[in-house]
């Protein structure tokens, strides 16, 4: 564990409040980003990343200090909110898992080019990446948003997923060659993740 993660876990064990609002600052645009390539919908993505955070709260209070400081949060934090995106989609009547509204999603995609001719082109190829990763299924979409997306370690989308280490590098791998096939080519791959 980091020196930051490491003093994030001290607070919430002397003091629950404190290192809640801490936690949430610290961990809040993971979680967004995170809910919001699964789900590829912002609204959705902002109350999923609510009910994770009134989720993770009650569970820290039954947490004792030591339990509390044992935690990774970053990867405990990803686990509610996997868990609670899976929720959603079992209980969802209102559309299918794979349908992602790619107006919502792709314009909170970071922007990394100045001019507006790349931004254009830009726009198109993310929306053409949200939309292939809607078609990806949720045992490959979620490791691959918390790999690539979210930044997270293979040690860590395996604690997540419940799994191996090499199931989860096997379920990035395969995820993202799919997301090559469903774009064309693995070089316009590249240039929209990069």
């Amino acid at each position: 564990m980091d020196n930051a993660a490491e003093q994030l876990t001290d607070l919430l064990a002397a003091d629950l409040d404190d290192g809640f609002t801490e936690l949430v600052r610290v961990h809040a645009k993971s979680v967004h980003a995170f809910l919001l390539r699964v789900s590829g919908s912002a609204a959705e993505a902002d109350d999923l990343g609510q009910d994770t955070f009134l989720r993770a709260y009650t569970a820290l209070r039954d947490y004792g200090p030591e339990r509390r400081r044992a935690l990774h949060p970053r990867a405990w934090l990803m686990t509610i909110a996997a868990n609670v995106w899976r929720n959603h989609v079992r209980s969802s009547t209102r559309r299918p898992v794979s349908a992602i509204r790619v107006d919502d999603a792709q314009d909170n995609w970071p922007d990394v080019t100045p001019g507006p001719a790349e931004r254009a082109l830009n726009t198109d190829d993310r929306g053409r990446l949200v939309a292939a990763l809607s078609e990806l299924p949720e045992y490959y979409r979620i490791p691959v948003v918390l790999r690539h997306v979210v930044g997270m370690s293979y040690a860590e989308v395996a604690q997540v997923q419940d799994c191996p280490v090499g199931t989860a590098k096997a379920q990035v791998s395969r995820g993202m060659g799919d997301l090559r096939r469903l774009l064309g080519t693995e070089g316009e791959l590249r240039e929209v993740t990069s």
